[in-house]
C-alpha cells in the first residue's frame, strides 16, 4: 500500500473524516471512470460509486491489500456483477441511452478545450462518441479489463486477481479488446495518422 494511503487510512481510523475525503478525491477519477464504463450510465454509476465507498468503509477492518485502488476496483467489480445478476434486461428499440446522457460528455471531461476551435471540438466529440460506443460493445470481461487498465492503470496481475482468472486470461482479454477496437475504429485511426503526417 502506498505510504500516503496508509497515513490517510490511519487518520480516518482515529476519527479524522477529512482523511477519508482525501482518499475519495484521490481515487474518484479512475474508480468512477471504471464504474461508468461497466454500468448503464451516470445515475447507475453514481449509485455504484457510493456503494463502493460504503462497503469500503465497512470493510476497512479486513483491508490487507497492497494497493488501495485495487481493493476498491475489486469491490466495484463484485457490486457490478451482483447488480447485473439482479437486473432485468432493459430493451430500448431505438438503441439510445435511457438516461439521456450524451456519450460525448464522458470524453469532454477528459479533453482540455483550451485553444481548440469549434470544428476540432465537434470532431473530437464525434470521435469520443465512436470510441465510447466501440468500448461499450466489447464483451463484459474484455471491457472490464480494458477499463481497469486504462482508468486505474492496474497491473495485469491485479486485474487477474480481481477477475478471479489467470494472468494469461487477463492479458488475452486485453489483447482481444484492443484487437476489436482496432478493427472497429480503423477508419478513425487512419484519418488521425493521415492528419499527423500532413
Amino acid at each position: 500500500m502506498e505510504v500516503q494511503d496508509k497515513v490517510l487510512l490511519a487518520e480516518y481510523r482515529r476519527g479524522n473524516v477529512g482523511a477519508l475525503g482525501q482518499l475519495v478525491e484521490r481515487y474518484r477519477r479512475p474508480l468512477f471512470g471504471f464504474i461508468l464504463k461497466m454500468t448503464e450510465g451516470r445515475e447507475d454509476a453514481d449509485e455504484v460509486f457510493q456503494e463502493v465507498w460504503f462497503r469500503a468503509i465497512r470493510g476497512l477492518g479486513s483491508y490487507r491489500d497492497k494497493r488501495f485502488l485495487s481493493w476498491l476496483f475489486r469491490i466495484a467489480h463484485n457490486l457490478i456483477i451482483d447488480r447485473a445478476r439482479k437486473a432485468r434486461p432493459v430493451v430500448d428499440p431505438a438503441g439510445a441511452r435511457q438516461d439521456g446522457d450524451d456519450p460525448a460528455d464522458y470524453l469532454e471531461s477528459r479533453v482540455p478545450a483550451a485553444g481548440v476551435g469549434p470544428a476540432v471540438e465537434v470532431q473530437g466529440r464525434d470521435l469520443g462518441s465512436r470510441i465510447r460506443s466501440a468500448v461499450e460493445r466489447l464483451p463484459a470481461e474484455q471491457r472490464e479489463v480494458f477499463a481497469m487498465r486504462m482508468e486505474g492503470d492496474l497491473p495485469f496481475r491485479e486485474i487477474a486477481r480481481i477477475q478471479g482468472v489467470s494472468i494469461n486470461t487477463a492479458l488475452a482479454r486485453m489483447h482481444y479488446a484492443l484487437g476489436k477496437l482496432r478493427v472497429e475504429l480503423e477508419s478513425e485511426y487512419r484519418s488521425l495518422a493521415g492528419a499527423r503526417s500532413a
